[in-house]
């Protein structure tokens, strides 16, 4: 098995033979979770932002690392999944990466200036996976809410009195 964090994917394809070869590359590195979407609908669904679940303010509850998905899919193809994931606020900083068998340049410009972090071509190759790390940002916790340092103990005056300490000549504190 790999080392290091297990990245979650959605992997959107409504092919399923593309979707098992993905997933099958996906696993073989140890590095990655998958959970499969035949569809933009269904991907829509599973991020939460179906129109049963509008009303809910918790997206992305399945911590989504990154999104993989086909460009050329019925229904919601995956540039408009991109434009709804990069147009949603709690949802824009999930790396999207298209992956097409098209090797068409507006297309791939076009999905790059609305957010795709890559354009891949199919069939993909472990090259390809590999590369996918590199997208995605470490979780930070969502639970710091100040700035303030902690001052070593060592660093604070013994008494409980204020210090007055000197300043170098030229420094101006506001």
């Amino acid at each position: 098995m790999g080392e290091g964090p297990c990245i979650h994917v959605l992997v959107v394809d409504d092919c399923p033979i593309d979707r098992k070869v993905v997933e099958k590359l996906l696993l073989k590195t140890g590095t990655f979770a998958v959970t499969i979407a035949g569809g933009g609908e269904k991907a829509l669904e599973i991020l939460g932002l179906d129109e049963e679940n509008a009303e809910f303010a918790n997206v992305n509850d399945c911590k989504i690392d990154l999104i993989l998905t086909d460009y050329c899919m019925p229904g919601i193809n995956g540039y408009d999944l991109l434009k709804a994931i990069k147009d949603h606020t709690s949802l824009k900083a999930i790396p999207v990466v298209i992956m097409s068998s098209e090797n068409n340049p507006e297309r791939i410009s076009r999905c790059r200036m609305t957010g795709a972090e890559d354009f891949v071509l199919k069939p993909l190759h472990l090259r390809d996976i590999q590369r996918l790390r590199s997208y995605v940002k470490p979780r930070t916790p969502r639970t710091k809410t100040g700035t303030k340092r902690k001052v070593p103990l060592d660093m604070m005056p013994e008494s409980n009195r204020s210090e007055r300490q000197t300043r170098p000549a030229g420094v101006v504190v506001a």
